[in-house]
């Protein structure tokens, strides 16, 4: 159970009132881990990704699972994002995959942070901090191989590299890029930004007289790329058990780990013909039992998912209903009786039955990621181990 205290089974407990919250299994997490560890590149490093609180799942407890099953080292985002996990006393390599302002960089060399580097201001400031702090920054050079989403072009590439690890106070001890379509497998344009990278790369190692550490794959890279893995994976998605890739049915092997489940706040029997909710877009077509679930788009349920997405009560499927409103939606159970406080599942499993993220990603037009990170945090986290939460 969560150290939230105790309550339900598998609920917040520790004073939360509100029946609503995210169950996150970390020995789901330590399983995946070590089965992407198992089909990684021989002698490669394997980078757990925790930014965006771990994909909504939730970082520090995430994060000690990782490292519990073998990851060498954290990857996020923010910089605010490896302060959380330096004050929670993990003190593994971290690697923040974007620059912050100038003005975080003494707060990265405090830290001890591996930063990412692909602009002179943000190098330089890097240096100074290190230089103020009598310390030395490791950094690792970003190549924009074709995203261009952030990067160095690969032509100055071996340039970049050069002139920042002149400066006193920074060593450039890795180099890496990001793939576009890695999730679409066998697309061509991953083999060409590879090659790219493998030529700004060989080009930096000449400038430098040394060979930088490398690294490419995200979680699809790491499962239909081998070319890719290179020195170190960087493993988010995957990890977590989702499916990095809108063109696959799943991922073999792999455990999602979270549940988005509560209980059943309200019952009421609604005749035929009576609407639904604001804007009343759904009736009944016969006299039926409606139950309200506390949950709204302001936890991160959209209001996109207005009568089109399920839900799990009592291990069958049952329809939304009507327009998912901030705080509360509604479901039709038909002739089915239900109660308050009887248990329903949102994202996950119950009985023989599972609505996956991917499922309600598909209904709003997006991907899995943007589901889980989605789920704000007013919906409280409960972290288990194995069959100690409220079902699997």
């Amino acid at each position: 159970m969560s150290r939230a205290g105790e309550g339900r089974r598998g609920s917040p407990g520790g004073g939360v009132v509100r029946p609503l919250w995210a169950e996150v299994d970390l020995d789901r997490i330590r399983h995946n881990v070590g089965h992407l560890r198992g089909i990684t590149g021989a002698g490669c490093a394997f980078m757990a990704v925790v930014k965006a609180d771990a994909y909504g799942h939730g970082a520090v407890p995430v994060a000690g699972a990782a490292l519990e099953a073998g990851a060498d080292c954290l990857g996020v985002a923010l910089l605010e994002e490896a302060l959380e996990l330096r004050a929670a006393r993990i003190d593994c390599p971290v690697y923040l995959l974007f620059e912050p302002p100038a003005s975080g960089a003494r707060g990265a060399v405090e830290a001890d942070v591996v930063c990412s580097v692909y602009t002179e201001e943000y190098a330089r400031a890097l240096a100074g901090a290190a230089d103020a702090l009598g310390r030395k920054a490791a950094v690792h050079v970003k190549v924009d191989s074709g995203m261009h989403r952030v990067g160095v072009p690969p032509e100055k590439t071996a340039e970049f590299a050069a002139a920042i690890d002149r400066l006193e106070g920074v060593e450039v001890t890795g180099i890496y890029t990001h793939l576009a379509v890695a999730d679409r497998a066998g697309h061509p344009f991953t083999a060409e930004q590879l090659d790219r990278f493998e030529g700004a790369a060989a080009a930096a190692d000449m400038a430098l007289g040394r060979r930088l550490v490398r690294h490419a794959a995200n979680s699809a890279a790491l499962m239909s790329e081998a070319r890719s893995h290179y020195d170190m994976v960087r493993v988010g998605i995957a990890m977590l058990g989702l499916d990095p890739s809108q063109s696959t049915g799943g991922v073999p092997g792999l455990e999602p780990a979270l549940t988005l489940r509560g209980e059943v706040s309200f019952v009421k029997t609604v005749p035929a013909g009576e609407g639904i909710s604001y804007g009343l877009t759904y009736a009944p077509e016969k006299t039926s039992t409606i139950v309200t679930l506390p949950v709204g788009y302001a936890d991160g349920w959209s209001r996109l998912l207005s009568g089109r997405a399920d839900v799990l009560v009592g291990g069958r499927r049952r329809p939304l209903v009507g327009t998912v409103c901030m705080d509360v939606c509604m479901a039709d159970l038909g002739d089915e009786d239900a109660a308050p406080g009887s248990p329903f599942v949102l994202i996950g499993a119950e009985g023989s039955e599972r609505i996956t993220a991917e499922e309600v990603a598909a209904k709003m037009g997006t991907i899995n990621y943007e589901i889980v990170c989605m789920i704000s945090s007013r919906v409280p986290r409960v972290f288990v181990e194995g069959d100690k939460g409220g079902g699997r």
